[in-house]
């Protein structure tokens, strides 16, 4: 006897697949739980997170266009360059903000679908319901732990592992450096340019902005770092979870032909169904007889005209 997940052999020594753990004679999916899309909305995911580690590297390096421009600023005692400078590190945030904005919806989403397929899935053992796969990042303090626990469980009961792959601890652990790092990041930066002076008038001023470019390029690089290790364990968690769990539905639905067609043809595993229920069988209906003809009724003969009785018989009537 095969196994219907993995189609490895199994043995009534075990009561599960000891390769996907599904229990023995139990389908991939078990029928009449809903199962849903995940490889289209991972694709549109992975695209979303890619963007945004890119746009955020680029933010991470403005500073050393801050640098240049002040640089510039202090040689031709501009100080409207100060501005520019300002301005572009702006407009390279904006995008990174729509990036990030749509890769977090789009991950919700996926994690939502993915998490409900699990639900079908025989042998699945999930700790966590489907709906913290959205509240778990909008609920303060949750947010640090109830995700990854999550997408662990996703990632077990889709990738047939008894512990969580090694990919969901990086992934989380370089999130949260890049989510707290990131933070504490931006309000230095904050605090660090509310202390320059507001318009320069000597090489000391410039130099203040100098190195407050500088600093903050120092400042960035560790959050940089971490955004760039998530955003590339997050995109192999979802492109393997999704490929894996598009196959293990693809093998619950009937597969036609079971024999090859032609010599040479490719033969696809039978799948095992359970037996449809019995329906109502209705008489048949019988052709209507028509009915018997009744037979024409024959003419009327005329009625004989009454001969006189001869005279002398019996009981004729004497006549005058």
């Amino acid at each position: 006897m095969r196994c219907q997940t993995c189609g490895d052999a199994t043995s009534t020594e075990h009561n599960d697949c000891q390769r996907c753990y599904t229990p023995l004679g139990q389908p991939a999916v078990t029928p009449g739980l809903p199962t849903y899309r995940v490889r289209g909305i991972g694709l549109a995911a992975t695209i979303a997170v890619g963007a945004t580690a890119v746009f955020y590297v680029v933010v991470s390096l403005s500073p050393l266009i801050g640098i240049v421009m002040t640089r510039q600023a202090m040689a031709n005692d501009e100080a409207d360059l100060l501005l520019g400078a300002a301005v572009v590190g702006g407009l390279l945030a904006l995008p990174m903000v729509v990036a990030h904005l749509t890769a977090a919806v789009l991950v919700i989403i996926w994690t939502w679908r993915a998490r409900k397929n699990t639900d079908a899935f025989p042998g699945a053992l999930p700790t966590l319901g489907a709906g913290w796969a959205i509240a778990g990042w909008l609920v303060p303090f949750a947010n640090f732990v109830v995700p990854a626990r999550v997408m662990a469980g996703v990632a077990r009961d889709s990738l047939w592992r008894r512990f969580t792959p090694t990919l969901v601890v990086v992934w989380w652990c370089a999130w949260l450096v890049f989510s707290v790092g990131g933070r504490l990041s931006s309000r230095a930066d904050e605090k660090a340019y509310d202390r320059l002076p507001e318009t320069p008038f000597n090489d000391a001023g410039y130099q203040a902005y100098v190195d407050y470019y500088g600093d903050s390029l120092l400042r960035n690089a560790l959050p940089a770092v971490a955004c760039a290790v998530s955003a590339v364990t997050l995109i192999l968690l979802i492109h393997r979870i999704s490929a894996a769990q598009e196959a293990r539905i693809a093998r619950a639905a009937p597969v036609w032909p079971t024999a090859p067609m032609w010599p040479g043809a490719p033969v696809w595993p039978a799948q095992t169904w359970p037996a449809a229920p019995p329906t109502e069988t209705w008489p048949t209906a019988q052709p209507v007889q028509p009915p018997p003809a009744v037979p024409a009724a024959r003419p009327a003969q005329p009625a004989r005209a009454a001969q006189p009785a001869p005279e002398g018989a019996p009981g004729a009537t004497p006549t005058a």
